[in-house]
């Protein structure tokens, strides 16, 4: 009786401690795998920051302009160019540059292709056919890229004669932003300035090329003919909301 008392008690702790050696097994087992898979995890964190700081580099270099190509001819746009010579945006800065903009589907294009397709809308094509005048301006800080632009749009633009192209520093840009102009018309606003300091810089927002043209030739003749004190165009210009007055172009200023 007591020999068999005493063999179902060792069997029975035998068997708890046959248990608790499983139990540790298994714990060691499953603690050195969670500590690789860890290890594992941790390996592919460098590769994965790597892969992020290339695509928010590639992001930054191909959505950053280095170049602009300013168009005037009443319509006033410009477009924004990246260091690969793709346009990445387009502005206008009047009404009809704005109107312009928003039909023109040139996002991504190669610039020249953009440039022609801005030459071949049906509002631009028909001001150049009436004998309007085109500028174009090429802005950028990088001269290499300017003067490449530039040949392009010269291009471009071979087949108008009365299509003028040429290059432009950034801190001109900027200030001609900051009178709401672009460029092209900026820079015909500060020669016309010269001859009537009175014109402002609103007046000239919404003049077709053309017109700022005439406007100069008519002042530079009044000069040399010493004729008069008028304004030099024959009319005044209207400064109110109505623009109801007009200069003998028949423009309502």
């Amino acid at each position: 009786m007591n020999d068999r008392l005493k063999k179902a008690l060792d069997q029975v702790r035998a068997e708890e401690e046959l248990k608790q050696k499983t139990k540790e097994y298994v714990f060691q087992k499953t603690k050195g795998c969670k500590r690789t898979k860890k290890a594992g995890f941790r390996i592919f964190l460098p590769a994965a920051a790597c892969m992020l700081l290339l695509f928010l580099g590639g992001y930054w270099l191909y959505f950053t302009p280095t170049a602009e190509i300013s168009i005037d001819i009443n319509p006033s746009i410009e477009l924004a160019v990246n260091r690969f010579d793709r346009v990445i945006s387009i502005g206008g800065w009047n009404e009809d540059g704005k109107e312009l903009a928003g039909s023109l589907d040139v996002w991504n294009l190669e610039y020249t292709e953009a440039v022609n397709r801005v030459l071949e809308n049906e509002e631009v094509a028909a001001l150049l056919s009436n004998d309007g005048i085109l500028t174009i301006a090429v802005v950028g800080d990088d001269k290499a890229q300017r003067e490449q632009i530039l040949s392009g749009v010269q291009a471009c633009t071979a087949g108008e004669k009365n299509a003028y192209c040429y290059s432009a520093n950034p801190e001109e840009v900027e200030t001609a932003h900051e009178l709401g102009l672009s460029y092209g018309k900026y820079r015909a606003f500060l020669e016309l300035q010269e001859l009537d300091p009175s014109i402002t810089a609103e007046e000239v927002r919404n003049m077709p090329m053309r017109e700022i043209r005439d406007m100069i030739q008519s002042f530079t003749d009044s000069e040399n003919d010493d004729a008069g004190t008028g304004d030099g165009y024959g009319g005044t210009r209207g400064t109110g909301k109505g623009r109801g007055q007009q200069n003998r172009y028949g423009r309502g200023l």
